[in-house]
């Protein structure tokens, strides 16, 4: 299986390694080593520079060296070349659960992200904080966080603005129940004292429910417009207490960045360089794997080179068709490119998803590492589809731009 995933492969003569080295590309790439047993454990890694690394681990050492020496184990070389580092993690993760399983995720550090749960189905639904989200309840499921401690934070500032319940024992409700500091605050329906009705307890819950799903978008519109309201009726009073909860909210959905959605609604495209010069790899993540990479053809785009320092007066950075002087993109040449860009979508949503628990789980907690690195940090972009399933294609359109500016080489200072 894993070396179904490598497209090139090469035999490796440990008398004469020079012979294959010097046909190996000097380029990104993820690699296999196999021995002469065939179904033993290869050694697997990803490198920036194939042949450097391989001349490393290959080439015999003089003298004693600490340094990994497989040259006399090696029989077959065989990899793939990358166009990124997200592209070479993927890839190289797919080669460790086809070899090890379950392992692969240890071999790799990859921990499961935190996510905030809705227990809907309780009779009294509370909110938790989990990393093993149920692939039957992703609907409940909001996420990824970067960590354990940031979605504690999120669900904690939430529960501020409504009146859930903070307990997450079974509850048997009893006028005599003790009840807790949250009911003795006001800031609990306390269902637990049946101080509440179930209707009235099921209208809050949806209320959170419907904040998570929309990281707040749901509650920030109809507070802004009580808020509009008040205004244009001189209630200056409620305005002015309405404008401080529409605080309250944007402070709490700054906590949550883009990605989080609900599990089961997440569908994002992750756009990164290819490893051919002329194309654009695409990834979309959908039922919580990664299909891809597809190529996207950036033949007949203008691509503005970001590194070369200079400003365009150019509305859009890429056209098919010759570019009027004012700059504007055709319809025709916008039409092309974002059919061509539909037809890559279509063709990775039409990959079969039947994968295992291991891989769902792989491929989250390399999207959410991949996502949560510093900005400067971060190669490659990404763009999510809304509510309707629909893409911004326009938007995605400057991605594309930005990813092939960003693999262009850095122009050559005039000489002095």
């Amino acid at each position: 299986m894993a070396s179904l995933l490598l497209t090139e492969n090469l035999a490796f003569d440990p008398v004469r390694p020079e012979e294959a080295l010097r046909q190996l590309p000097s380029r990104k790439a993820v690699f296999a080593l196999y021995g002469e047993d065939e179904k033993a454990e290869p050694y697997i890694g990803l490198t920036p520079d194939l042949r450097r690394r391989l001349e490393r681990l290959l080439r015999p050492a003089k003298g004693q060296t600490k340094r990994l020496q497989l040259v006399s184990r090696v029989r077959r070389i065989a990899w793939r070349l990358t166009g990124s580092e997200f592209e070479s993690l993927l890839l190289q993760f797919s080669l460790l659960e086809s070899v090890y399983g379950a392992k692969a995720l240890e071999r790799m550090h990859l921990r499961p992200p935190a996510f905030v749960k809705f227990h809907g189905s309780n009779r009294f639904p509370h909110v938790t904080i989990t990393n093993r989200r149920g692939q039957r309840e992703g609907q409940w499921a909001f996420g990824p966080f970067p960590s354990r401690a940031a979605a504690e934070r999120y669900a904690d500032e939430l529960l501020k603005l409504f009146l859930l319940r903070r307990c997450e024992e079974n509850l048997d409700p009893s006028p005599s129940h003790p009840g807790c500091v949250y009911g003795e605050m006001k800031m609990c329906l306390a269902p637990c004292q049946v101080a509440c009705t179930d209707a009235r307890y099921a209208e809050e819950a949806e209320a959170v429910r419907s904040f998570l799903a929309t990281r707040g978008e749901s509650r920030l519109v109809t507070i802004q417009r009580q808020r509009d309201k008040a205004s244009e009726d001189l209630e200056f009073e409620d305005a002015a207490r309405l404008h401080a909860q529409v605080e309250k909210i944007e402070a709490v959905r700054a906590l949550a960045s883009e990605l989080v959605h609900p599990m089961s609604e997440l569908r994002a495209a992750v756009l990164q360089t290819s490893a051919a010069s002329d194309e654009v790899s695409v990834f979309l993540f959908e039922d919580g794997v990664f299909h891809g990479p597809e190529p996207f053809s950036t033949i007949g785009m203008r691509i503005q080179n970001e590194q070369s320092g200079s400003s365009s007066l150019y509305a859009q950075p890429m056209a098919v068709q010759p570019v009027p002087e004012q700059g504007a993109m055709t319809k025709a040449s916008r039409d092309v490119l974002e059919a061509r860009m539909e037809s890559v979508l279509d063709a990775l949503g039409s990959e079969d998803s039947t994968v295992n628990t291991t891989l769902r789980q792989g491929h989250l907690a390399l999207l959410a590492r991949w996502y949560y690195r510093p900005q400067q940090k971060r190669a490659g972009e990404i763009c999510f589809a809304d509510a309707e399933g629909k893409w911004p294609l326009r938007s995605m359109m400057r991605s594309v731009g930005r990813v092939a500016g960003s693999n262009l080489p850095k122009p050559t200072p005039p000489a002095k």
